[in-house]
């Protein structure tokens, strides 16, 4: 009798503890923020540990974003819902591509008591439906249902280039710390990813045909403090990327819609690549990675044939790493100091 008055008791205390789980209430006041939200009275989704998302399984994106979801909502709410196709008895989530949508990244998302279906104009589309209904979830530590009100969202992005860039020549970054910054950024629907790989102070892509700008070109011995102090910290900093890591940074960005634009700055800013093969300049050194930031005198000898055979090898190889529609060469803050006394430069002016 004791133990099954000690049963019961465990039962009554489970249960109490499923009903009494707390209640949260979903926010279309995000950011961005949508274009058009109409909100519907009287009518709520209700999304709980049952509710299941459904897609086109023999898509493999649909699938993908599909997975997207389901580990943002486990996050926010400690559910992990199951996909299904799509059935009368269940609530759902449901994700489909409608080509009725004009603009190639925009999407719908239309909430009533059954369903939440989210349609995109594409692939990028859907998934910027899916970062809306994520971002509407509260972000609070106690997990729970999640009330949605009835609502018709448009939206669709208004400039077609959403860029950020990120430094990791002056400043090295690990891999993990990247994929920590591309999610942000899909969190914000952004869809260009600027990397910075070169500069004076560090050249942090591995490329085949020029070890040394790996070996030496990837370090410097310190760094200054400040700007113009005159004052340095004494701790030598650096790190590259393999070109296996970045070919897995550029597939993790593309499976969230963002596009990776390498920068490899020059002729100016190439003092961590001088450093490595002093040839490439007009003095032939000797060069050191910059430990202080600005301009630099010395540059690319643009009138050294080896420098072009250089930047072929080196282009060709980015190229087969990175498939952006553009690269960055920059071009800017380039001193003529060294050109105007270089032998080689003048005569390639006057050839």
């Amino acid at each position: 009798m004791k133990n099954n008055l000690f049963l019961f008791t465990i039962i009554v205390i489970f249960i109490s503890s499923a009903c009494s789980r707390p209640t949260l209430h979903a926010d279309y006041n995000i950011i961005p923020l949508p274009l058009k939200v109409e909100q519907q009275q009287g009518v709520e989704f209700i999304l709980n540990g049952q509710t299941v998302i459904s897609y086109d399984e023999s898509t493999e994106d649909l699938k993908n974003i599909a997975g997207f979801l389901t580990d943002y909502i486990e996050q926010s709410t400690g559910y992990k819902l199951a996909h299904n196709a799509e059935s009368k008895d269940q609530k759902l989530i449901s994700l489909k591509i409608n080509k009725d949508i004009t603009h190639p990244e925009g999407y719908k998302i239309s909430t009533d008591n059954q369903t939440i279906r989210i349609e995109g104009g594409s692939e990028a589309g859907l998934f910027y439906g899916v970062q809306t209904l994520r971002k509407s979830i509260p972000t609070e530590k106690t997990k729970g249902n999640v009330i949605f009100k009835g609502a018709t969202i448009d939206d669709h992005p208004r400039f077609a280039y959403r860029g950020m860039m990120l430094d990791v020549s002056r400043h090295f970054y690990p891999t993990d710390f990247i994929k920590r910054y591309i999610d942000i950024l899909s969190l914000h629907n952004i869809n260009k990813f600027h990397l910075h790989l070169t500069e004076d102070q560090g050249w942090r892509i591995e490329i085949k045909s020029f070890p040394n700008l790996t070996k030496t070109g990837a370090f410097r011995e310190e760094t200054i403090k400040g700007f113009i102090t005159g004052e340095y910290d004494g701790t030598p900093h650096g790190g590259y990327y393999t070109q296996d890591e970045l070919r897995d940074i550029v597939k993790y960005a593309q499976e969230r819609y963002i596009e990776i634009i390498p920068e490899i700055d020059l002729p100016g800013h190439m003092l961590a690549a001088l450093a490595s093969y002093p040839e490439l300049g007009c003095t032939g050194g000797p060069y050191k990675v910059a430990t202080k930031w600005g301009i630099h005198s010395d540059v690319l000898c643009a009138g050294n044939e080896k420098t072009y055979e250089f930047l072929e090898k080196v282009f060709t190889e980015i190229l087969d790493i990175f498939p952006s529609q553009y690269i960055h060469i920059g071009g800017d803050e380039c001193p003529k100091t060294r050109w105007k006394e270089c032998p080689k430069c003048q005569a390639k002016i006057k050839e």
